[in-house]
């Protein structure tokens, strides 16, 4: 053994000492991954420099002992980074670097053997290799865009010297992982091998290359070059993707940041290049969007640990049912069946059966046309799905979801039938939106077993699954269904009961300072216009009318009862008109906006004169023309304050699952982090005072008695 570090391993592999090769292994101790972090780029150092060192050593073969090659960065050592100043960062970027960089100039020749995911920093390792050799069961790519960042290790350096500038640009700014023949196609790497040939086709192509001196010496000299592309050429070249990057990537700096460093290095030596990429890292390290998505990071990671720790406590589930079909219970239905555990479909009406089939098969068969799925497993999944009238085979399953009408004592109804038909083991979960369960419990006989497990529709597309706590839910009941959740590929969020409970709870604030607008004069269009331009993916009208005016009607409702002290509202609002004129939105074709079918059957959105003439009630000093500052202030700080009474409360555990409850569940932009990392960004101090100027439109905007305590003391809801 060379070097034996905790992270890093460095000794002549076999009998391969006589030939002069030796192995650089990445292999982290008892964790799962490999990562680069301090640590790691510590003993890498180490390890370079006892091969530049060591005579007898002719060439480096890089491998990895775990299943991945090297996942990335270590992003939790990035958030107390970031908020250093810009110089700083830069001087961190450039360490970390000049180590793979050091890895480059090795005086021998260097082969990546990339046997698993080689993502991020993981690939910028790989691409400072020689030559790269890569097993067809691998993926490698950036993912960095998604956090807000772009490759700072070089990667924006050494991968357009091998695959040129305009691929090097979609790369970069997409995020995707790159399929081997891609990555063989393009030139990122030099061979793609089946996994079990992957070590021996390594060594062979560093065996050739110590042979052949001339080929990886001229390599090196090359990629240490200028690509030779004069500013005003790159910037031709990449004029489709900045195009792209501004239209569907308006929030995230960093891959505008990035295409611009492209532009900028491209007749720049490497070295050159690696000192502007250091600096423009920096840059995008400080934007809100790299703040923001880090700490997503960082909570979707917190997430996991506390499904875990349920997953230790759940009962297996292998067989479900879900009572109440349609469009939502034929969803879950196909969720269910296509994670493995089949499932019953239960409904009083043949025609909602056959709506909710109908919604798995068309589910499934996008899913063929995708080429995700084949035929025969297509197939095999709708076979999973039992659909039936009665209550046949209720007595053999483990969990039962409740998805009938929103209305009390219809489900209370159902819920007492559904004791009477399932064994004394099986979990009653109830997919309520928005009454509490604690109404819900009351009459049944096995309180312990009873829960809440909301699903958001469209249940295959929307990740969130609210799980509920009832004042007798037993913790092997939670476990189990945060279990359930997760087998479905969703993320479980445990909460306590609560009118709403959170994605509701906070919604109805944010619906009622929308109607508040319209009553004050504002155009609904262009409310929605500013507000997806601020980054959510549908406006408040838009969202009403896709949620269905019935329903948006009920959930403002009921959870404005429970809160009558700051949701109640004066006015007759533009939903009690619209609904009044049984306008329901998307469902009927009719709502703030008029739908008709696109050439694929979706519904299309388009303006209605009609819905100005109905809102004529709504606004008793006609159109006001309002801006869109004023606009998204007066819609975002109830939305902001509601969250924040959430985790006062109690209903969640942490301001993370508060933040993810609202990301996962009601599409809040990414970008923001959250309605409590967005306040931070905004400042909480300056919440509050933006709040006052509006605390005369409704006490939606009164801050807590904590909230108004945080700006006073000056503090933080994500200290460092």
């Amino acid at each position: 053994m060379l070097f034996d570090g905790q992270t890093v391993k460095l000794e002549w592999p076999g009998e391969r000492q006589e030939e002069g090769i030796a192995e650089l292994r990445f292999e982290r101790g008892a964790e799962p991954v490999n990562k680069l972090d301090a640590l790691t780029f510590s003993e890498l150092r180490r390890a370079l420099e006892i091969i530049a060192a060591t005579p007898a050593i002719k060439g480096v073969l890089i491998a990895s002992a775990k299943d991945a090659f090297i996942v990335g960065a270590d992003i939790f050592e990035f958030t107390a980074i970031f908020k250093r100043p810009p110089e700083d960062i830069v001087a961190f970027v450039a360490q970390n670097s000049e180590i793979i960089t050091a890895l480059a100039d090795l005086p021998v020749p260097t082969v990546a053997a990339i046997n698993g995911l080689a993502l991020g920093g993981g690939l910028e390792l790989a691409l400072a290799a020689d030559f790269r050799v890569m097993s067809s069961a691998a993926r490698i790519g950036f993912p960095e865009v998604h956090l807000g960042l772009f490759p700072g290790y070089g990667g924006t350096v050494r991968l357009p010297r091998l695959i040129g500038l305009v691929a090097s640009a979609e790369w970069i700014a997409s995020g995707a992982q790159q399929k081997p023949e891609a990555a063989l196609e393009e030139g990122a790497v030099d061979a793609v091998v089946a996994p079990e040939d992957l070590r021996a086709a390594a060594l062979a192509t560093l065996e050739r290359a110590i042979e052949a001196p001339g080929e990886w010496s001229q390599r090196r000299r090359d990629l240490r070059k200028s690509l030779r592309i004069a500013p005003e050429e790159a910037s031709r070249l990449l004029d489709s993707a900045k195009a792209a990057a501004a239209k569907t990537l308006p929030h995230l700096p960093a891959a505008h940041i990035a295409l611009e460093l492209l532009e900028a290095a491209s007749d720049l030596d490497r070295d050159s290049a690696l000192t502007l990429e250091a600096q423009a890292f920096a840059k995008a390290a400080k934007t809100q969007a790299a703040a923001s998505l880090v700490t997503i990071f960082i909570n979707e990671q917190a997430l996991k640990k506390i499904s875990r720790g349920y997953a230790k406590k759940a009962a297996p589930v292998r067989k479900a049912a879900v009572v109440g079909a349609g469009v939502m219970g034929g969803g879950i239905a196909y969720q269910s069946a296509a994670r493995g555990v089949p499932i019953i479909m239960k409904d009083i009406a043949e025609q909602a059966l056959d709506l909710g089939m109908s919604e798995a098969r068309k589910l499934l068969a996008r899913q063929v046309e995708q080429g995700r799925l084949d035929q025969a497993k297509a197939d095999a999944i709708l076979g999973a799905i039992a659909p039936g009238l009665t209550y046949e085979g209720f007595d053999g399953v483990d969990v039962v979801i409740e998805a009938v009408v929103e209305n009390i004592a219809v489900k209370k109804a159902v819920l007492s039938e559904l004791e009477r038909v399932t064994g004394e083991a099986a979990i009653l979960a109830s997919n309520t939106s928005s009454l509490r369960i604690g109404d819900l419990t009351e009459g049944l006989r096995r309180p312990d077993k009873f829960i809440g497990m909301h699903f958001f529709n469209p249940v295959p597309r929307m990740a969130l699954v609210e799980v509920v706590r009832g004042p007798k839910t037993s913790e092997e009941t939670i476990a189990t269904i945060v279990g359930y959740a997760d087998a479905m590929g969703k993320t479980p969020i445990v909460m306590q009961d609560c009118p709403g409970f959170v994605v509701n709870r906070a919604l109805t604030p944010y619906l009622i300072a929308f109607l508040r607008l319209v009553h004050d004069g504002a155009d609904f269009a262009h409310v929605d216009k500013v507000m997806e331009t601020f980054g959510w993916p549908m406006g408040p009208a838009y969202l009403i009318d896709v949620i269905g005016m019935d329903i948006s009607h009920h959930v403002v409702e009921i959870v404005s009862a429970g809160f009558p002290e700051r949701m109640q509202t004066s006015f007759a609002s533009a939903i009690d008109i619209l609904l009044r004129e049984k306008r329901l939105g998307q469902k009927n074709g009719h709502g703030f906006y008029k739908y008709a079918k696109d050439a694929k059957g979706r519904p299309r959105k388009e303006l209605d004169p009609e819905t100005d003439r109905l809102l004529a009630e709504a606004r008793p000093n006609g159109k006001i023309a309002i801006g869109e500052d004023e606009i998204v202030e007066r819609m975002m700080l109830p939305l902001i304050f509601e969250a924040a009474r959430c985790v006062e409360d109690g209903v969640v555990g942490s301001r993370g699952e508060a933040d993810m409850s609202l990301i996962l569940g009601l599409g809040l932009p990414r970008y923001l982090g959250g309605a409590l990392k967005y306040a931070d960004h905004l400042g909480v101090a300056n919440v509050v005072a933006s709040a006052a100027k509006w605390e005369s439109l409704g006490a939606i905007y009164r801050p807590s008695e904590g909230f108004s305590a945080m700006a006073a003391a000056g503090d933080v809801f994500y200290p460092a």
